[in-house]
């Protein structure tokens, strides 16, 4: 009951080749082909861009105009402003 035995399979094949005739089948399965094929290039391109540092901690960091830097001098005058 859970498995399909040759003869399921069959009947499907065949309503498939009913609907969409035995001309159109290459062609549909060509135009997928196609379609895996510039989806696996466009996965390519996309790992091909990735810079070596690009997943380091701070590498797409933007800065903030007019702001100062967050140094270690900066922290410790924050420090001192706040203890005293």
């Amino acid at each position: 009951m859970g498995s399909f035995s040759i003869w399921h399979w069959i009947i499907v094949l065949l309503i498939v080749l009913l609907l969409f005739g035995a001309g159109k089948l290459p062609k549909v399965m060509g135009d997928l082909a196609k379609g895996v094929k510039s989806f696996k290039a466009g996965l390519q391109d996309d790992s091909d861009d990735a810079t070596p540092g690009a997943n380091a901690p701070g590498a797409n960091a933007k800065t903030i105009p007019n702001q100062p830097a967050n140094t270690a001098e900066t922290a410790a005058k924050k420090d001192e402003a706040v203890r005293s």
